[in-house]
């Protein structure tokens, strides 16, 4: 694409640029007339797209939004989400997701902590966005409100899609160091308070071309369902990122539920479904419920490790292989992938993308990395193009996780002989019983083939004699009568008596964070407070 003409009148450039907002230009300049987005019975092409995303930067302009400016976005799936995002990136600034799920003090907190100067809000979450702006002292616009609002307070936040209509559109995208910050994207603060992981430019355009060129089976005309939620790495990455620049037709679900993700998938015929495990036990779910089925070609899973017994069970019921991989925020996300092209490792999270290495190291040496042999189990490291800059205004947390070049998972697993790499568990989820190390997932995996069992989570809680116990809570299946300590004789017989969970609860739901992993923090919690009120 040509440099914009804002170029001119800020720093000069005498180098390689880059944005990735060109990603959204490009295919708007190649495909103008094929469909980028459908949102409910909304059709929107890629010109259209990228002609709205100018007129939202010229009022983000007016705004005071510049260069290095750090915009805060509050927003569902739905067109305003690109929107937002691919204006920000067009003036040099900085996106800024934050959780849909968040809460005023938790929502002032990334305001402040990212330095924002401005939050877009979605009209509906105003309650918590825009109270979280004033504490945080922080601009707010807002998008989404319902037809009427011309005649909201004056004291309202102003209307975005107002604001673009009276300002003068943007030429273009203003180019970028391809190692500038394009993204803050906070991680979920499971230990402490979450760390804002700076994304650049370089990363980010690299990881959707890896994805494209050897990881990902997508192409042009390609129909992806984008239930997964856009301010986590893996929906604005994989779905949004990589899907507009394979000039692919995304269909948003402002919210995730089984039901309707089947039939929005059956109706629009998509071909390429992403998700969380929980997403396909929705799913599965669902499909008891109706015979319609949509003509997947495949389906991506990330985000947490999936079952086998869930994995096997979708394939059947909706007759498309899984290609399961792995990544994390910091590294953009994707660091291993069942390619497609190949027959996936069902268990595994596949072997590296290109240009990035994913090796296993000691844990117990925190300050050097230290590779172990093929077979042995330790913490995965990864190093390559889709490492994070690191962790915004925190030096010793990005010193830490990033050792010599390798960033550090924190997750546990092995690697075969042929590159294949295993999940074993997250560190902090390992439970030690007795001094025996026991690994959540694979009780989970027992668990998960029990034809009553809809979703599993094992955790570990604290015990007076053996240092931690092992329990676990399970979803059923409707129209089922198996008891808890039916669960827990089958998984007795299934594996060591030092792994098996020694209490089974019951609930109507799991515990699930904003992009549909378990909560099992608040597992612990809860049932360890249960436990002491029970001993006592």
């Amino acid at each position: 694409m040509h440099a914009t003409d804002h170029a001119s009148t800020t720093t000069p450039r005498t180098h390689a640029t880059a944005s990735v907002a060109a990603i959204l230009a490009e295919s708007a300049a190649r495909y103008p007339d094929d469909v980028a987005l459908i949102v409910g019975d909304h059709r929107t092409t890629y010109a259209e797209l990228w002609s709205q995303t100018l007129a939202y930067a010229g009022a983000l302009r007016e705004r005071g939004v510049s260069e290095g400016s750090r915009v805060a976005m509050l927003l569902p799936n739905v067109a305003d989400f690109p929107r937002v995002y691919y204006a920000t990136l067009a003036l040099g600034a900085v996106a800024v997701p934050v959780h849909a799920l968040l809460k005023r003090r938790e929502i002032e907190y990334v305001l402040r902590d990212s330095g924002a100067t401005l939050l877009v809000c979605a009209a509906p979450l105003l309650a918590e966005g825009a109270a979280g702006a004033a504490l945080a002292d922080v601009d707010v616009v807002t998008v989404l409100a319902p037809a009427g609002s011309e005649d909201q307070p004056a004291a309202g936040p102003d209307r975005l899609e107002a604001l673009a209509e009276r300002a003068e559109p943007l030429d273009t995208y203003v180019p970028r160091d391809p190692f500038d910050t394009a993204t803050i994207l906070y991680t979920s603060g499971t230990t402490g308070q979450p760390k804002g992981a700076e994304g650049s430019h370089f990363a980010l355009l690299e990881q959707v071309n890896t994805n494209l060129m050897s990881t990902f089976d997508m192409r042009r005309g390609d129909v992806l369902l984008g239930a997964l939620p856009l301010f986590h790495t893996f929906g604005q990455t994989c779905t949004m990122n990589t899907g507009f620049r394979a000039g692919a037709t995304i269909v948003m679900l402002p919210k995730f539920d089984g039901d309707s993700a089947l039939a929005a998938m059956v109706e629009h015929e998509c071909g390429i479904f992403m998700g969380v495990p929980t997403m396909y036990m929705a799913l599965l779910d669902a499909a008891t419920r109706t015979e319609a089925r949509p003509s997947l070609r495949y389906a991506i899973s990330g985000g947490a490790s999936l079952p086998l017994a869930v994995l096997e069970r979708f394939q059947d019921v909706f007759g498309a292989p899984i290609h399961e991989g792995y990544g994390l925020t910091e590294t953009s996300p994707v660091a291993t992938f069942n390619h497609v092209g190949r027959a996936p490792h069902p268990g595994t999270i596949g072997t590296p993308v290109w240009g990035v290495d994913v090796e296993i190291a000691d844990p117990a040496v925190p300050d050097a990395i230290e590779l172990l042999p093929h077979g042995e189990v330790g913490e995965l490291v990864i190093r390559g193009h889709n490492l994070m800059n690191g962790y915004l205004d925190r030096p010793e947390d990005t010193r830490r996780a990033i050792v010599d070049g390798w960033f550090r998972t924190g997750d546990l697993g092995t690697k075969d002989d042929e590159g294949y790499l295993t999940i074993v568990d997250r560190t902090k989820d390992m439970i030690i019983r007795n001094g025996y190390n026991v690994y959540p997932r694979q009780v989970e995996e027992v668990l998960a083939a029990h034809p009553d069992v809809a979703m599993a989570a094992v955790f570990g809680v604290p015990h007076e004699l053996h240092g931690q116990e092992i329990e676990a809570a399970v979803v059923l299946r409707p129209d089922t009568t198996v008891t808890a300590q039916e669960l827990i004789d089958f998984v007795a017989a299934e594996i060591a008596a030092y792994k098996y969970p020694r209490a089974v609860h019951v609930l109507d739901a799991l515990p699930l964070g904003p992009s549909g992993k378990v909560l099992k923090r608040e597992l612990v919690e809860q049932f360890s407070v249960q436990d002491v009120s029970a001993a006592s």
